[in-house]
C-alpha cells in the first residue's frame, strides 16, 4: 500500500505522435520538421535545388488529405526551407475506381515514379543525414542554358552550385542532379499491385532531373517502375524514364527558329536498378542510377551525344538496441569523357562520398541523428576534399 501511494504517475509521449483527424476521419493533417546543423561546406558538395546545404537546413512540411467517399481523396503538402518562401510540394487527386482492387490513378503534382530513394526523401525515412549523390549533387547540366562547345563545358567542371553558360539563360544559376529529391513533377500517374508485383507509370511535364509545374517545351516525360517482392524482406526494383529535357528558350538560342517542333528531340533518358534486403537487425540497400542527356551542337568541338552520368550507392543500417542504430553509405558519381581542343576529360568532375552515422529515438516520433561524411572530388576548380560533420533532430506527427 505504501509503495503504491509513493509511486509517481506514469508518463508517455510528451509531443503529439499521431496525425490530427477531423470530420469523422475524412480530413487528416500531419507534419514533419527536421532541423539540421553541420559544418560549413567549402566545396558545395551538399547543396540542393534551392541553393541550401542539406546539412544546414531547417525544413518544415505540412501535409493534409481530404477523403470524399471511398473513391476520391485529395492530398497536398506545403514546404518551407530555412524560413524562405512556402512552396507547394504536392497536390494531387487520388482516384480508386475499384475499392476491392489495389489500383489507383493520381492526377496533379504527383509522387515520384522513378527510383527507390525518391520514396525515402523525408528525414525520418533516411537513416543518415546526407542524400545519395544521384538525388542531390548539382552537376553542370542545366535545362535553361548550355555550353556552346566542349571547351566551355570543361571549364565549368565542379561548379554546379552556381555558374553560367554562353547559350540560353545568361544569368548564373545552379545545375541539376541526375534525379531531383526536392521537387515533385506534375502529370498523371497509375499504380497497381498484384501479389508480389507492383507497377507504376506516369506522364509528366518535366523530367526526373527537372520536375516542372508547367511544361517549358513541346513534349512530356514517360516514366515507369516495377517492384518485385519474392520473399519477405527482399525488394527488387527497376525504373525507366525518358522525356524532352531542354527548355524551348534555350533550344531556340542554340539553333534559332528551326527548333520549333523539334525541341522534344533534346531528351533526358534515365534508368535505375535497386535491391533492398532486411532481416533481423540489419537492412542493406543498393541502387544504381544512370542518365543520358542530348543537347544541340552549337559550334566545334561539338558536344558529344549523349552526355552520360552514372551513380551507385550502397547503404546499410544495423539496430544495436531498441531505439538505437548505426548506418553507413558509400557513393560514387561518374561522368562520360568528352574530347576538347587540348584535353580529354569527364564532362563534370567525378565525386565520391562516404558517410557513417548513428540514430537514437528519443521517443517514437522524435529522432536524433549524428553523422560524418567525407566528400572527394576528382578534378575541377572547387575544393576537392571536404570532411563534414552534422547533427539532425527530426519530429513528425
Amino acid at each position: 500500500m505504501l509503495l503504491v501511494c509513493l509511486a509517481g504517475s506514469a508518463g508517455g509521449q510528451t509531443l503529439p505522435s499521431e496525425p490530427i483527424s477531423m470530420a469523422g476521419g475524412r480530413v487528416t493533417l500531419g507534419g514533419d520538421v527536421s532541423a539540421t546543423f553541420g559544418d560549413r561546406d567549402p566545396g558545395f558538395f551538399t547543396f540542393t535545388d534551392y541553393a541550401h546545404s542539406a546539412i544546414r537546413m531547417l525544413r518544415i512540411d505540412l501535409s493534409g488529405s481530404v477523403r470524399a467517399g471511398p473513391h476520391f481523396t485529395l492530398l497536398g503538402e506545403i514546404r518551407n526551407e530555412n524560413f524562405g518562401p512556402v512552396r507547394p510540394y504536392a497536390l494531387y487527386l487520388r482516384i480508386r475506381p475499384w475499392t476491392a482492387r489495389n489500383f489507383d490513378i493520381q492526377v496533379g503534382r504527383v509522387p515520384p515514379t522513378f527510383g527507390a530513394f525518391s520514396r525515402r526523401t523525408y528525414a525520418g525515412d533516411n537513416p543518415l543525414i546526407g542524400y545519395p549523390l544521384a538525388y542531390q549533387y548539382m552537376t553542370t547540366m542545366r535545362a535553361d542554358a548550355l555550353a556552346a562547345d566542349v571547351d566551355e563545358l570543361l571549364r565549368k567542371r565542379s561548379l554546379g552550385w552556381l555558374f553560367r553558360y554562353s547559350v540560353g539563360q545568361p544569368a548564373a544559376g545552379g545545375g541539376l542532379s541526375l534525379v531531383s529529391a526536392f521537387r515533385w513533377d506534375t502529370g498523371v500517374q497509375l499504380h497497381a499491385t498484384a501479389g508480389m508485383l507492383s507497377a507504376t507509370a506516369s506522364v509528366t511535364a518535366g523530367t526526373v532531373s527537372n520536375p516542372l509545374f508547367r511544361d517549358d517545351n513541346s513534349g512530356r516525360q514517360m516514366a515507369g517502375r516495377v517492384e518485385l517482392r519474392p520473399v519477405a524482406g527482399l525488394v527488387v526494383g527497376a525504373s525507366l524514364a525518358r522525356g524532352p529535357f531542354l527548355g524551348r528558350a534555350a533550344a531556340r538560342a542554340a539553333l534559332g527558329d528551326v527548333v520549333d517542333g523539334h525541341d522534344k528531340e533534346f531528351t533526358q533518358t534515365a534508368w535505375g536498378g535497386d535491391v533492398e534486403y532486411s532481416r533481423d537487425h540489419y537492412l542493406l540497400r543498393l541502387e544504381t542510377v544512370g542518365s543520358a542527356w542530348r543537347l544541340p551542337a552549337v559550334r566545334t568541338p561539338a558536344l558529344p551525344q549523349p552526355l552520360r552520368a552514372l551513380s551507385t550507392a550502397v547503404e546499410g543500417r544495423y539496430k544495436l538496441r531498441p531505439g538505437l542504430y548505426a548506418a553507413a553509405r558509400l557513393d560514387h558519381l561518374g561522368f562520360s569523357e568528352v574530347v576538347g581542343t587540348r584535353e580529354t576529360l569527364p564532362w563534370d568532375a567525378p565525386v565520391s562520398r562516404a558517410e557513417v552515422g548513428v540514430g537514437y529515438s528519443l521517443q517514437r516520433n522524435l529522432l536524433l541523428k549524428l553523422s560524418y561524411q567525407y566528400n572527394r572530388r576528382y578534378g575541377g576548380v572547387l575544393k576537392r576534399r571536404a570532411p563534414l560533420a552534422a547533427g539532425q533532430l527530426v519530429f513528425w506527427f
